[in-house]
């Protein structure tokens, strides 16, 4: 510390500092509809509405991706067009586990892929985030890149992943180490013998 400065001082300064958290660890998904449509024009009074689900950390990301598929999809730019209506949508059965099955394309260094992707959420969401951390980890896939086309809902019959399946059975463990139950009469607090504990 600088000399003649009291170590009081710097705790103080110290406490009042905010320190800079990285937005990507607190991140969370979230799921939009949005509604939009080309602007009116005298030669198309009454344009086509298109509706969309958008997965993307807040509502600003959700109309960004949007006006990009609206552009790539059905030719209609931000500049000429008009979002009619933005909502959220939340999980319904948010408190037990899902399978869920998710088809994406994602570009690479060497080309364009297709993949399906299996995960055991609790929500679409948390699954969608699953994924993105997941194709960074393995693939290098930056959150852009990625599309996803299609996420369902999955029964147990229609998972093909073994990690997802590995769930599906009811879990058993071994016991290793059981103590037999001996009769209250002859319960002591104190035995002479070591009790045994395998039972092969």
């Amino acid at each position: 510390r600088p000399q003649g400065v009291p170590l009081r001082h710097i705790i103080a300064v110290s406490k009042m500092v905010k320190r800079a958290v990285d937005p990507t660890l607190k991140a969370r998904m979230h799921q939009y509809a949005i509604v939009g449509r080309g602007a009116p024009t005298q030669r198309n009074p009454d344009p086509k509405v298109y509706r969309m689900k958008v997965f993307a950390r807040d509502h600003v990301l959700a109309k960004s991706k949007f006006w990009y598929f609206m552009k790539k999809l059905n030719k209609v730019k931000r500049q000429g067009g008009e979002v009619l209506s933005l909502s959220e949508i939340t999980e319904k059965n948010p408190s037990y586990v899902k399978n869920i099955g998710m088809w994406i394309r994602y570009k690479s260094r060497s080309g364009t892929h297709n993949m399906y992707k299996e995960y055991r959420a609790l929500s679409q969401t948390e699954a969608v985030g699953q994924m993105y951390a997941e194709m960074a980890g393995r693939h290098r896939a930056q959150c852009g890149n990625i599309s996803i086309i299609k996420i369902a809902q999955l029964k147990k019959d229609e998972c093909r992943r073994k990690h997802v399946t590995a769930h599906h059975t009811p879990a058993k463990f071994p016991l290793l180490r059981r103590i037999p139950m001996v009769p209250k009469a002859m319960r002591t607090t104190f035995n002479a013998r070591r009790c045994t504990t395998f039972l092969g």
